[in-house]
């Protein structure tokens, strides 16, 4: 999302040291959208999901994943199953612990969906953010505020 200019004005001040002031548009339109892909009543993946998905991937855990996002064993454990049950085939795939370990990975569907999801996700933000600035001069508080930087 682009960010919103700023002017920015120097001077010096007694002292010799240079003073930076920048005016900073208030209220400002911006964007907050969260792209979910439903397969019937549920949410097959979104935000969330895709996450959890990216945590697996890198922890080689539902456990040490869900517990990297602050979300119970159990919360993660019914987030895969969604997604599992969701589409043709698993998404995520387990192996019980035991003497050589368990974990998790995801399947080639697996890492398929989610760069598919990203670039969708991606490809989305783009598009909506090309037309943000129709809303520019029609937002309520158009005001600025000044900061002073030290």
């Amino acid at each position: 999302m682009p960010i919103a200019a700023k002017k920015t004005a120097t001077r010096t001040d007694e002292v010799g040291i240079e003073q930076t002031k920048t005016t900073v548009p208030v209220n400002l339109p911006r964007l907050k959208l969260s792209l979910r892909l439903m397969h019937g009543d549920e949410i097959a993946l979104g935000p969330g999901k895709a996450e959890l998905l990216i945590a697996i991937a890198r922890t080689g855990s539902i456990s040490a994943a869900g517990k990297s996002m602050e979300m119970s064993y159990r919360r993660a454990w019914m987030l895969v199953d969604v997604m599992n049950r969701c589409f043709k085939s698993h998404l995520v795939e387990t192996a019980k612990g035991g003497s050589h370990g368990g974990g998790a990975w995801l399947t080639p569907l697996g890492e398929e969906v989610l760069a598919h999801y990203q670039a969708m996700d991606a490809a989305t933000k783009q598009v909506a953010t090309a037309y943000l600035g129709l809303f520019d001069n029609v937002m309520a508080g158009k005001e600025s505020i000044s900061t002073a930087i030290p």
